[in-house]
């Protein structure tokens, strides 16, 4: 009974201090060789070992010698061994070592030896291989620690040690340097299912070890797993600040792991292709949630490494890789520092153009991430500015359209990004000097920069500038307008003058809105809006205090011209004479001014005339000699109230006015027509003779041959008429002379002219002409007309009468058979042209060809009768001979009724001139049974040829 309390007694002490193992310390949850290495322990120096434990190793080892066939042998020895094992470690934790430097484990060893050699298998010794290994690695044998462990996972796997013991094979072996066994003990432990308490630290040293074998792409892959353990799926990684003290709920001891990871991952791709080489293992949502701290960590590294281009390239490419995210400013931001922290002004430049550009108004993150685009805001307007300020600067210095072109580029995306910013305006001024600068390299940019002078001036609160700009702009629109032409100069000026229009209403006690509306008055003059023009100019004239005598010398032309052009020629009048008050008496425009004057007069005398108030209109024509004597328009006037006095049919009135303007302008172009209408007054004052050589002098003066020719023959005409048969042929000949077309009036031209000549007595050159007329109608081919024909047809019958003259003076004498012959023959040449008279087809001129035919043949027949006798007839011969005579001359006598009679049946026709009349007449004689009492009409029937 004694001995089983004593056993007892041991077995709790033992089993007391078998539940007290080595204390933990702070972040030691997770133990490595590492951690154990570097492992820090404040400890009390004069600490002896407890008097508990000497007791509880010398009660167990009693009980072995006491009870060695005791069932409860196997547990005293393993006990025994683990107190040896608290031993040793309470010794290493107050600094006692062995013979070798090492901890003292020697005792806990033989224990377990012992223990194994007498229970070899004995199920429980997977814990005793377990702690036999530990303390061969505590106390320094690592290569029997690491056999021992090969031991345990060989014999027991599935013992509850195995995955530390995996766990410490690997780190036994990457301390030994056999970096591929040590992958495979890593890779052991995580490939099972369960993830233990020793997985993430597996998955660090497994990436260590890949590390260490130059397997750097491999070891990202566990690199990346531990991070994935640790960042991946935290909602607030990716929201949380640059660095990674920024992390939220991590221990220290993660903290510390995640570090470890970050920096040999970094150093990883540094080795790779830096930045280049992330992008592949970015290949879950997980990854990219805390993907920005793979670049930011790397880029960390090449800092310090002073590797600054690659840093500024690491950041930026995580940038571009994910522009929305919401760390991505910051990594842009970070580009910009590196280089302008760096000497790298160039690449600074470019790097906040990119901020800008992807950070900015229209970039993606605004519309996807808010929070973030806010954020970046301070620093897009902070390098918008930086930018436009550069590049207006190097453009002032070197005038170069592109660097004209990004200041505009930039001073734009200020403007669209902060439109409300206190210095908007100030920026939109400076935005519109710049385009203005670059106009005299780039004309279309003048038309720009006036866009935004105007911006600049209306469309925001008033400032210091807005009046500047205001006329800024109006310059700009002038340097358009230099370069414009036609419909686009047009387009110019009106908004121009719109613009004008704005400045004055806006700054109306701006000592520049005198010149401005002038010039906008003239503009919409030049525009044609006449009373917009005229309604500027008369707010020039009442600007207080007063414009300028010049600039109110221009409101008047304005207000003068556009009057003129609206038809209020008395307003023109009164403006123009303002005007010329307020001209010097050298200006070289005064003569304009008062040939303006004197046109405003004399159109309000044409207002009266159009409106049938000549009285009217002869009195403002007149005025205009009065207002301007010497103006061009006078003698316009004048002559226009010469034409209205005619009108007015104030003959006397208009003949003095006519010879006033004959004599005072000679060279006049109206010198025809003032002819002409002294013709017309000649003509009503009954002075014909006067009016015909008033005609010649238009023909003789007038360049247009057709007025002339028209002028020329109504000269001959009336000359005609009056009497003046000389004066009238001296016209008709120069008019055949001058004239020959038309052909029909040259040809009447020369029939006048035989019928002068032969009412003249002269009938030579009377028939001269006939021939002619004759001659020309037969040449005129498809020129001939009806009345040429009628002129031509008479002239051959006129020519006809010498022969027939001829015919009458042949005598029937003796020798009688030769007189007759010679008058046959005669008569023939009579017929003849008869004939040909006749031929014509021209009623008239048949007619009488057919009377005179058949007088001819009556003629014939009683010349005859009327014939010489023969001498020496008797009575009786006599007689027979006179029968005989009578029987030769009464077929001629019947031959001229029956042609009487064509022309007596002419009437049936309508026709019933002078000779149808006549041929009436001799019937009547003829056969006066059937013509002398009444005249009728019969059939038709041919006449002669």
């Amino acid at each position: 009974m004694r001995a089983h309390n004593s056993l007892l007694a041991v077995l709790i002490a033992g089993g007391l201090c078998a539940c007290a193992g080595p204390k933990k310390l702070p972040g030691d949850d997770q133990p490595t060789l590492k951690s154990l290495q570097g492992r820090t322990v404040s400890v009390d120096v004069d600490r002896k070992v407890k008097s508990d434990e000497a007791k509880a190793l010398a009660a167990y080892q009693e009980f072995l010698k006491a009870a060695p066939k005791s069932a409860y042998v196997p547990d005293a020895m393993r006990r025994l061994g683990d107190l040896e094992m608290d031993s040793a470690d309470n010794r290493l934790a107050n600094g006692e070592t062995g013979p070798n430097g090492a901890a003292d484990y020697r005792a806990a060893i033989a224990r377990y030896q012992d223990y194994l050699k007498a229970y070899p298998n004995d199920p429980g010794n997977d814990r005793v291989y377990y702690q036999m290994a530990r303390a061969y690695e505590q106390g320094g044998d690592l290569d029997t620690a690491l056999k021992t462990l090969d031991t345990l996972v060989a014999k027991y796997p599935n013992t509850r040690h195995y995955e530390e013991a995996q766990f410490r094979r690997g780190e036994l072996l990457f301390t030994m340097r056999d970096y591929p066994k040590a992958e495979q003990a890593y890779a052991t432990l995580l490939g099972g299912k369960v993830h233990t308490q020793y997985h993430e630290r597996a998955l660090y040293m497994h990436g260590w070890s890949l590390f260490k074998q130059g397997r750097l792409e491999d070891a990202l892959k566990s690199f990346f797993g531990v991070l994935d353990a640790k960042l991946g799926n935290r909602g607030q990684s990716a929201q949380g600040g640059m660095g990674l003290d920024s992390i939220p709920g991590l221990t220290r001891a993660d903290r510390e792991l995640i570090e470890d990871t970050f920096r040999v991952s970094s150093l990883s791709f540094a080795n790779l292709q830096g930045a280049e080489s992330i992008p592949p293992y970015i290949n879950s949502t997980e990854r990219r949630d805390y993907a920005f701290r793979v670049y930011e960590q790397l880029g960390e590294l090449y800092i310090k490494q002073e590797r600054f281009k690659d840093a500024a390239d690491t950041f930026a490419a995580f940038a571009r890789l994910d522009p929305t995210h919401t760390q991505a400013p910051v990594m842009q931001a970070r580009v910009i520092d590196i280089y302008q922290s760096n000497g790298f002004a160039t690449l600074a430049l470019d790097a906040k153009k990119d901020y800008v550009d992807h950070y900015g108004v229209k970039s993606d993150l605004r519309r996807t991430n808010e929070a973030a685009w806010q954020n970046a805001q301070p620093l897009v307007k902070t390098h918008l500015a930086e930018l436009a300020q550069h590049y207006h600067a190097s453009a002032q210095k070197t005038k170069k359209p592109e660097d004209y072109q990004e200041a505009v580029r930039w001073y734009r995306a200020y403007l669209d990004s902060f439109p409300n910013d206190k210095d908007a305006a100030q920026t939109n001024f400076l935005l519109a000097d710049l385009l203005y600068e670059d106009g005299q390299f780039n004309p279309a940019h003048y038309a720009e920069a006036a866009a935004e002078y105007e911006k600049t001036a209306y469309r925001y609160p008033l400032h210091a500038k807005s009046a500047d700009a205001g006329y800024a702009a109006l310059l700009a629109y002038a340097q358009q307008e230099k370069r414009a032409s036609g419909e686009e100069q047009k387009r110019i000026q009106r908004a121009s003058v719109d613009s004008a229009l704005h400045f004055a209403q806006a700054f109306r006690d701006d000592p520049r809105v005198a010149p401005v509306l002038t010039n906008a008055a003239e503009k919409l003059y030049a525009q044609g809006d006449g009373l917009r023009a005229t309604s500027v100019a008369e707010q020039v004239l009442a600007l207080k205090p007063p414009a300028n005598e010049a600039q109110r010398r221009v409101a008047w032309t304005v207000i003068a011209h556009t009057a003129f052009d609206r038809g209020d020629f008395a307003r023109a009048e009164k403006g123009y004479g303002e005007v010329l008050a307020l001209a010097p008496a050298n200006d070289p425009q005064r003569k304009d001014l008062t040939e303006r004057a004197a046109a405003s007069v004399y159109k309000q005398g044409e207002q009266a005339r159009n409106a049938g108030r000549l009285a009217e209109a002869v009195k403002h024509f007149e005025r205009v000699a009065a207002v301007a004597p010497n103006s061009s328009v006078r003698a316009t006037a004048d002559y226009d109230a010469a034409a209205a006095l005619m009108t007015l049919k104030d003959w006397e009135g208009a003949t003095r006015l006519l010879t006033d303007f004959r004599s005072r302008y000679p060279n006049h172009p109206l010198q025809d027509e003032v002819s002409n209408k002294l013709a017309v007054a000649y003509l009503e004052q009954g002075q014909s003779g006067k009016a015909a050589s008033e005609f010649e002098r238009v023909a003789a003066a007038s360049k247009d041959p057709q007025r002339a020719r028209a002028a020329l023959w109504q000269a001959a005409e009336l000359h005609e008429k009056a009497g003046a048969r000389s004066a009238a042929a001296t016209a008709y000949e120069r008019y055949v002379k001058l004239y020959p077309e038309p052909f029909e009036t040259a040809l009447e031209a020369r029939y006048r002219l035989a019928g002068i000549a032969r009412a003249n007595g002269n009938t030579t050159q009377s028939l001269a002409w006939m021939k002619q007329v004759v001659q020309a109608d037969q040449n005129a081919g498809r020129a001939r007309t009806d009345r040429t024909r009628y002129v031509a047809g008479m002239a051959t019958l006129a020519l006809a009468e010498p022969t027939f003259d001829g015919y009458r003076k042949i005598a029937l004498v003796e020798p009688l058979a030769k007189q007759l012959k010679l008058k046959k023959a005669k008569m023939e040449e009579v017929l003849k042209a008869y004939n040909a008279a006749s031929a014509y087809g021209v009623a008239e001129v048949t007619t009488a060809a057919t009377y005179r035919t058949a007088e001819l043949y009556r003629d014939f027949g009683q010349a005859l009768i009327e014939s010489q006798r023969p001498k020496r007839l008797s009575k009786l011969e006599l007689e027979q001979y006179n029968v005989m005579l009578e029987e030769q001359a009464y077929p001629f006598e019947e031959k001229a009724i029956e042609l009487h009679e064509v022309n007596a049946k002419r009437t049936a026709n309508g026709i019933y001139d002078q000779a149808v009349k006549d041929s009436f007449a001799v019937l009547a004689k003829m056969r006066p049974v059937r013509y002398g009492k009444a005249e009728h009409a019969e059939g038709v029937i041919d006449a002669i040829r």
